[in-house]
């Protein structure tokens, strides 16, 4: 009977969710709290939890409370109860869109919005690097390394077909430089020195 109020119960947060992790909360604590699962205390050091570790929250949730009333399958039943509603929305959006995508006038518009994700996606990196180059405090560091790479990455994104495999390899070399060999200009000694 566990395994059966598990599955519906989860099933119904799966079904009912929209909006996220944050508003299935509610949810969550109306059908655990239906069932006399957990206490509000220990959903709310779950909730802390789940958001702490990796993977979606409802998720951990739900395998959180299936191992507490169930065991193993307990996490089975629930993890997939609450996993299902959306696995099926997204095959049922894909087989309306396999058809859709050929559609002439689809292919258009994804062509028109592919130069405005580009812009947006360079705006925010020309707003993140210069929000954290640019303003040279007494305390701000600047990694010429860092900057070398994103040069080159940014370079190889304008050229796409001379630069791909160099721009993987500069980035590894770049991850596997210990720290305390990483090139760095303190600005201060750049305003002492000038």
């Amino acid at each position: 009977m566990i395994y059966w109020d598990l599955f519906l119960g989860f099933l119904k947060v799966g079904c009912f969710t929209f909006g996220g992790a944050y508003s299935a909360i509610p949810l969550i604590r109306d059908v655990v709290r239906s069932y006399g699962w957990l206490s509000d205390e220990i959903l709310t050091y779950m909730i802390a939890v789940s958001e702490s570790t990796p993977g979606p929250i409802i998720v951990n949730l739900a395998t959180y409370v299936g191992n507490s009333q169930a065991g193993f399958w307990g996490v089975v039943l629930a993890t997939l109860a609450v996993v299902l509603p959306s696995f099926f929305v997204i095959l049922l959006i894909m087989g309306v869109l396999k058809n859709t995508l050929k559609n002439k006038y689809v292919q258009a518009i994804l062509r028109g919005l592919k130069p405005c994700i580009i812009g947006i996606i360079l705006a925010t990196g020309i707003y993140m690097t210069l929000h954290h180059y640019v303003p040279m405090t007494a305390n701000t560091f600047v990694d010429i390394s860092a900057l070398c790479v994103a040069v080159v990455l940014i370079t190889a994104a304008f050229r796409p077909h001379s630069l791909q495999s160099e721009d993987g390899f500069l980035a590894f070399i770049y991850l596997s430089i210990p720290q305390e060999y990483a090139f760095s200009i303190n600005a201060r000694s750049l305003t002492t020195a000038s």
